[in-house]
């Protein structure tokens, strides 16, 4: 299965918009990483406001969203990079689930922060891809 097609298989598990079908491989992981980074806002939003509902859902959503990109990593071409990642999306999970469970919102906020990184990583891979010396280095 191609990277588009994960990504776009991913996409729809986690229950988002309609651009599916025009996005990218690059631009679909970039839509992931936008929803996981709000539903993490919100996530805080809700710590804030003790709204135990609210909280619990958009952890739920995080979650699926760090699933979603978690299966659309492929470990043949990406090898090492891959299995970095899939370390670090176990660990996100675990991470919200405790600070669900223990209502620590500093939990959300260090994976708000790890999801950042890596969200602004992939934002530049466009513009990487445009360059000819990066695309001569390949």
């Amino acid at each position: 299965m191609t990277l588009n097609k994960r990504a776009a298989n991913a996409y729809r598990n986690v229950e988002v918009s309609s651009a599916v079908p025009y996005a990218d491989s690059i631009q679909l992981i970039q839509m992931l990483f936008d929803g996981l980074i709000a539903s993490l806002s919100d996530a805080e939003g809700h710590f804030e406001r003790k709204d135990i509902k609210g909280k619990n859902e958009s952890i739920g959503k995080a979650n699926k969203i760090i699933i979603g990109l978690q299966s659309a990593l492929d470990f043949e071409k990406g090898k090492e990079l891959a299995q970095n990642l899939s370390e670090l999306y176990d660990y996100c999970i675990r991470r919200l689930l405790k600070a669900n469970i223990r209502n620590d919102v500093e939990g959300i906020v260090e994976v708000k922060g790890l999801m950042k990184e890596i969200s602004d990583a992939w934002n530049l891979v466009p513009q990487l891809l445009d360059d000819p010396d990066v695309s001569m280095a390949s």
